[in-house]
């Protein structure tokens, strides 16, 4: 974090001798249109895929779902044993009150606020980069696979990449004041508690950001030690915001956790700019290239001519507090994982996502030749809607073909099992109500999935028990058993699930096979025959 100095737009460093030899020339005006015509194409598409998927709801969704259709009342107690803040559930709650809650609508709220934050970073990318970056950086996030991926989901994570772009926009503001205002203050606060109560790794972004103006408060100019330290109240009173939550906090801190998945290692901080630029797909990893690049030049490049840039190890002014607000909040929200146990996902650094947006905007700046620098954006944008692709026409789950086959033979009686719990909420979904349906290891129904001390019920669970639980509810009527396989804490418990009902009622037959490479959340069906 920097001391942020209003400076005119950039501009390129041409020597005598290039000049003479002609070496920066006037671009062709067929050159421009070509240029808005990309431009203007990027954003189309980019605006149709954030509101277009064929994937039925996964288990994040589905539940996110289920809770925010509860009375506003209820969703905080619904949410302690969740692990999640308030604020996405109750606009979804809101939102689902209007439009109803078909996948196309519960989508569509997270597709609107990715529409809105394309005019934030027209202006975000102006202020980080200078006139004339805007567009780049717009195209950059129309096209982004990441930023598609969230807009297609009933999540929370485009909201905090909105949330951070106001706020980079508003910090920004303030640094430019020879003394942040009582109104700059306020809106720090207000931004930063927002955050909070949107997901819980904004805290580590807060805190880069403090550690930044502490550091700025010690060592920086005596004239601006006090503007840092109103910022820095500012920042901190988003507490007051937060101060509601921090007793369901505080539960979820010591109850839930992310028993799911497992710890990140430092590796994960290269893994993030990889997840921003959509994974491991051929197109994936050539925009992951163009990404890492024009970072490192965002933060040590500066254009000598059309050909060349210097590099500076001490890094860029610019690019500085970007990189440092990123880095450090990575770092920090690693750390902490390592110590605590908790685990990382990829989705969760959508808290510096935009920040190294435009640190990639401010790298392509650096690029001091039109053509080069738009052929560099245009290769950017077309591997990030090749990438994008992906989450716009393939299937997340399988609950849609569990429910499916579910629903064209699924008679009175009939029981439906889920093991693990984890599956149930997306397929519960899909089927008509009054089908009898009970979750392992809990025995409760579908539509939720209690994380509270989630590993040791899992692991205190008795699968014969639940088996024995289903066969005598089913009685005379058939059995289905959705269930997986290792997922962390359940061990063999699903396995031996199936193990005992096939004993109980030999014959059982397969109706959808579990697909684990085409499905990010796979599912096998197998319905046992009447008695």
């Amino acid at each position: 974090m920097t001391d942020y100095v209003p400076s005119p737009p950039m501009k390129v460093d041409v020597r005598p001798d290039d000049a003479a030899a002609g070496a920066v020339s006037t671009t062709p005006p067929w050159w421009h249109r070509a240029i808005v015509v990309l431009a203007v194409g990027t954003l189309v598409m980019g605006l149709v895929m954030r509101f277009w998927t064929r994937s039925d709801l996964w288990l994040d969704e589905a539940l996110t779902v289920n809770i925010a259709k509860l009375p506003l009342r209820d969703i905080p107690g619904a949410l302690r044993h969740d692990g999640a803040p308030p604020l996405y559930y109750a606009l979804l709650h809101v939102w689902m009150r209007v439009f109803g809650d078909s996948d196309v609508a519960v989508r569509a709220l997270s597709g609107v606020i990715s529409v809105g934050t394309l005019p934030l970073m027209w202006l975000a990318a102006r202020r980080a980069a200078g006139r004339g970056a805007e567009w780049v950086g717009v195209v950059l996030l129309a096209s982004s696979p990441f930023a598609i991926r969230y807009a297609t989901e009933t999540r929370m994570y485009s909201l905090v990449v909105l949330l951070v772009l106001v706020g980079y926009l508003r910090l920004v503001k303030a640094l430019g004041r020879p003394r942040p205002t009582a109104g700059d203050m306020v809106a720090l606060a207000v931004i930063s508690g927002l955050l909070l109560l949107t997901h819980y790794w904004s805290l580590y972004l807060i805190v880069a950001l403090g550690a930044g103006l502490v550091y700025q408060l010690v060592s920086g100019p005596p004239e601006r030690r006090d503007a840092f330290r109103r910022m820095l109240i500012g920042i901190a009173g988003g507490g007051v915001l937060f101060a509601p939550w921090l007793p369901a906090f505080a539960y979820q801190l010591k109850h839930t956790g992310t028993p799911w998945a497992d710890p990140a290692s430092f590796s994960a901080m290269v893994n993030a700019v990889s997840e921003f630029a959509g994974g491991k797909s051929s197109s994936g990893r050539a925009l992951a290239l163009v990404f890492f690049a024009m970072a490192g030049i965002g933060l040590f490049g500066a254009a000598i001519d059309e050909w060349r840039i210097e590099l500076d190890l001490r890094t860029r002014r610019r690019g500085r507090g970007l990189a440092f607000a990123g880095a450090a909040t990575l770092a920090i929200a690693i750390s902490i994982g390592l110590v605590t146990g908790s685990a990382f996902a990829a989705r969760y650094t959508a808290v510096v996502f935009p920040l190294f947006l435009l640190l990639v905007t401010l790298g392509t700046g650096a690029l001091a030749g039109e053509r080069v620098r738009a052929a560099v954006v245009a290769a950017a944008v077309v591997c990030g809607l090749i990438t994008a692709t992906q989450y716009v026409t393939t299937n997340r789950t399988q609950a849609g073909a569990v429910a499916h086959a579910i629903r064209a033979a699924v008679q009175p009686g009939d029981v439906v099992g889920y093991c693990p719990d984890q599956l149930g909420p997306a397929t519960s979904r899909l089927l008509p109500a009054g089908i009898q349906q009970v979750t392992f290891p809990r025995a409760t129904g579908p539509r939720f999935v209690d994380w509270v001390d989630y590993g040791d019920h899992n692991r205190a669970g008795n699968p014969d028990a639940f088996a024995k639980l289903l066969d005598e509810r089913a009685g005379r009527h058939a059995v289905w058993m959705v269930w997986s396989f290792n997922y962390r804490t359940f061990g063999n418990s699903c396995e031996r699930i199936n193990a005992v009902l096939a004993a109980l009622r030999p014959g059982g037959r397969e109706l959808v096979k579990l697909d684990n490479d085409k499905f990010f959340e796979h599912a096998d069906l197998i319905r046992y025959p009447e008695r």
